[in-house]
């Protein structure tokens, strides 16, 4: 973002402070989603409405990170793009994309262990996963859509920095804010991230006393998830959606004043990291949540596997 009339803010923090995020977010994060998709989705016998939105928030994440290395070279080379548009429009849409999809999945699991706590016999009828895969459907196939209109109206235009540099998904053209941009920046704000978050954030707080009275083991466990996800929303997406609005009402000119449109655009930076610290979060509260002899047999299959690799046996278990 260049802030009109205002000067532009200093990039320099972030060629260090982006890519040491993204290799935390890369070291920690992959490997607990993919051990998390894996047990999740080939493990865990019966399949359940639980299982599948956990697979499916564990993907998401993955997608996510997948975007990293390109954005760890962006601002290693000094926030300049040089792997053309195309690659720049895929990798942006598709981070923000799935950023909004973790938030619905957690909002799935939040409504999961709701039902599965305060109404048990309705949610027996409907326990099974092919209620929880048509959902998870639906929501890939929302965002697939809006991902493909969103290419067919063409590349966003953006302006090239004070020394010539090529940008990417960010300091777009004023308008491309008036136009599509603004809209879509506002749809998605409301319906991916404000909606989800109001019913997590006053909802499930209620929810969570109600099934806190239960003694249950399911019951207990039901909080636990809640609780963990309540403290992600609240530490990681809840400041960049309060940030998001304030950038979008800076870009649209409602907020015209440069001292606090300096302190939105680095804070707009700082939110972002929270986001994808996230990945890093959603691991453990698979781990937290959930029946850790899976993950021990997990983590035994795997070191059987390697003591046999090291002996040149290969069995296929």
């Amino acid at each position: 973002m260049t802030v009109d009339r205002c000067g532009t803010p200093s990039e320099e923090y972030q060629y260090y402070f982006f890519p040491a995020v993204y290799i935390l977010a890369l070291v920690i994060g992959l490997p607990g989603n993919l051990a998390a998709l894996f047990v999740f989705t080939f493990k865990t016998t019966p399949r359940t409405a639980f299982s599948v939105y956990i697979s499916n928030l564990a993907l998401a994440d993955i997608v996510i990170l997948c975007t990293l290395p390109f954005k760890i070279h962006y601002h290693l080379n000094r926030n300049n793009w040089v792997f053309g548009d195309v690659v720049c429009g895929v990798t942006g849409i598709l981070f923000f994309a799935n950023m909004y999809l973790s938030i619905c999945f957690m909002t799935c699991i939040c409504v999961d262990r709701y039902m599965a706590t305060v109404h048990p016999h309705t949610y027996l009828r409907m326990r099974g996963p092919l209620s929880a895969l048509v959902v998870s459907a639906l929501l890939w196939c929302v965002v697939g859509v809006a991902i493909l209109i969103f290419f067919l109206m063409g590349p966003l235009k953006t302006n090239s920095d004070r020394f010539g540099g090529q940008k990417c998904f960010e300091n777009f053209d004023r308008h491309e804010w008036s136009s599509r941009l603004g809209a879509y920046s506002l749809l998605c704000l409301i319906i991916g991230s404000l909606l989800p978050s109001l019913i997590i954030l006053v909802c499930y707080p209620l929810a969570a006393r109600r099934i806190s009275k239960i003694k249950s083991q399911t019951a207990q466990k039901a909080v636990r998830v809640i609780y963990i996800i309540l403290a992600i929303m609240l530490l990681c997406f809840l400041p960049n959606h309060v940030v998001y609005l304030l950038h979008l009402l800076r870009r649209t000119d409602v907020i015209r004043s440069c001292v606090a449109a300096h302190i939105i655009y680095n804070a707009r930076r700082v939110t972002m990291a929270l986001v994808v610290l996230n990945t890093c979060l959603d691991p453990l509260l698979y781990y937290i949540t959930t029946n850790h002899c899976k993950w021990k047999c997990f983590k035994m299959t795997w070191e059987c596997g390697r003591m046999r690799k090291r002996r040149g046996v290969y069995v296929v278990q």
